[in-house]
């Protein structure tokens, strides 16, 4: 049940001739227990002799998506509570005093249940009882505009924690080699998807000497995976997604504190994030295309494991010298990016990753670093973050603001140096970006919000598939890169 600001109790309750429960027996329950409709406030009313026989009464504050949001989850999370001790159904009313549930609060409710619901786990005793079934309720159900909202909250939900799934599985099984099959088997089955799988052969043959380096000392040899989406009504433009790939990562000879390595599974979470992204957009039949290069390596210590001061040669010709081989997610990025511009004719590229610890300082563990080349991209995948209920920061780029940061990246030896210190998260994007080759760019650092230390709204504790909803949101408006033209007047 939905308790509005001050209280208030939707309308549909309140003038009903036959309510569910007595709108003043519930109203004297919240006054009694301070629940005046603040989000996340919560009273259980147990309502002997019928049913429903406990009403969860969830404060909804002024109903605004990210308030809808709060009220969904809490309510999830008390229903799968009162699931291990009988409950089996949950009826979620998303019409409030404020106004009924459009398409935008339908798709956000849809997306809720299931992510506030998600849990993974592996235990050696039985698993808690959950509900068998949440039923979402509002007047609207009938317009198709709904219908179709809640089918792409439903998709985008079931792709997010696919990708959770990828992120929290052990990494003695996450290995390059695992992901790979992961991303085959579950790429295979939409319509208008291909993917291809490059081994050690083609690896080399294409001059990925990034991916090579950083998972040269692991057991399980890099691949890198390309998965395109490309629908019949598709126009010429050609979105690229390069996600980080890194199974694990102890630093490599740079090795990491224990600490710091103990999360490091976390380190492919870009890579989760993009094959999401066009996994969703092939269920959903997006008329867009969209292609997902990521990387997997593992970034291990043994004889044959990369070193400070070899120098890498990457796809196109670009050398990298290596400072800390710590730095690693961009060594593997710049192949990816390069690849995507080279060989599969991108026309915008955007890249994910948990890639540096600077930006988790800068920002805290929720909010994401977003770097852009063009105002247009940067507005378009902000406004798209807005709607995923995902928050980015734009951290400047522009030689007014980091033109004298470029220095620190030459190298006497190579074209750039993989280590070039402070602000670390920019200069860590300057890296990347000679090998965008002036085409437009974003680059997503994820390194805070892709893993949750509790439960928050849709959020649960692990990998939370962080930037999928926002990219996926993106391709829905046809990925747009530029600003809008002006308006040219009769």
């Amino acid at each position: 049940m939905p308790v509005g600001a001050r209280g208030a109790l939707p309308e549909w309750l309140t003038a009903a001739t036959e309510p569910p429960v007595d709108p003043g027996f519930l109203a004297g329950a919240l006054a009694d227990t301070g629940n005046g409709g603040k989000p996340g406030g919560i009273t259980n009313v147990p309502v002997p002799g019928r049913r429903p026989r406990s009403v969860v009464a969830v404060g909804v504050g002024d109903a605004t998506v990210p308030e809808l949001r709060s009220y969904v989850s809490v309510a999830v999370r008390r229903g799968q509570t009162l699931a291990e001790h009988g409950a089996r159904r949950l009826v979620l009313p998303l019409d409030t005093g404020v106004a009924p549930a459009g398409a935008d609060e339908v798709r956000a409710a849809v997306e809720t249940v299931l992510l506030a619901g998600y849990r993974f786990r592996e235990t050696s005793g039985p698993h808690p009882v959950r509900l068998a079934e949440v039923t979402i309720v509002c007047a609207d159900a009938g317009d198709h505009a709904v219908a179709r909202a809640a089918r792409a909250g439903q998709v985008t939900a079931e792709s997010v924690a696919w990708a959770r799934d990828l992120v929290n599985t052990p990494p003695d099984t996450a290995d390059p080699g695992w992901l790979t099959e992961q991303a085959v088997e579950r790429l295979r089955g939409p319509a208008d998807v291909t993917v291809t799988v490059l081994g050690a052969a083609e690896l080399v043959a294409g001059g990925f000497g990034g991916v090579l380096a950083v998972g040269g000392g692991a057991a399980s040899p890099p691949r890198v995976v390309v998965a395109t989406y490309r629908p019949a009504t598709a126009d010429a433009g050609h979105p690229v997604l390069v996600g980080k790939g890194v199974t694990f990562d102890t630093g490599g000879i740079s090795i990491k504190p224990n600490a710091g390595m103990r999360d490091m599974k976390t380190d492919m979470a870009g890579a989760a994030a993009v094959l999401a992204v066009v996994d969703a957009a092939a269920r959903l039949q997006l008329p867009v295309a969209v292609s997902a290069v990521v990387g997997l390596c593992e970034n291990s210590v043994s004889g044959a494991a990369y070193r400070p001061a070899d120098v890498v040669r990457h796809v196109g010709g670009r050398t990298t010298e290596v400072l800390n081989t710590d730095a690693e997610g961009r060594l593997v990025l710049a192949d990816g990016l390069a690849h995507a511009r080279l060989a599969l004719g991108a026309t915008v590229l955007v890249d994910v990753a948990t890639l540096t610890g600077a930006m988790r300082t800068a920002l805290g563990s929720r909010t994401a670093g977003l770097y852009a080349s063009t105002d247009g991209l940067a507005d378009a995948l902000l406004t798209a973050a807005g709607h995923a209920g995902e928050p980015f920061w734009r951290m400047p780029l522009t030689d007014e603001h980091v033109g004298h940061l470029r220095s620190q990246l030459e190298s006497a030896v190579a074209d750039a140096n993989n280590a070039p210190g402070n602000p670390g998260s920019t200069t860590a994007a300057l890296f990347l970006q000679p090998f965008t080759g002036g085409l437009p760019w974003a680059h997503l650092d994820i390194a805070g919000p892709a893993r949750s230390g509790s439960d928050d709204a849709e959020l649960v504790r692990g990998g939370t598939g962080f930037a999928a909803r926002t990219l996926l949101r993106w391709l829905e408006a046809g990925a747009p890169a530029e600003l809008p033209g002006p308006v040219v007047l009769d």
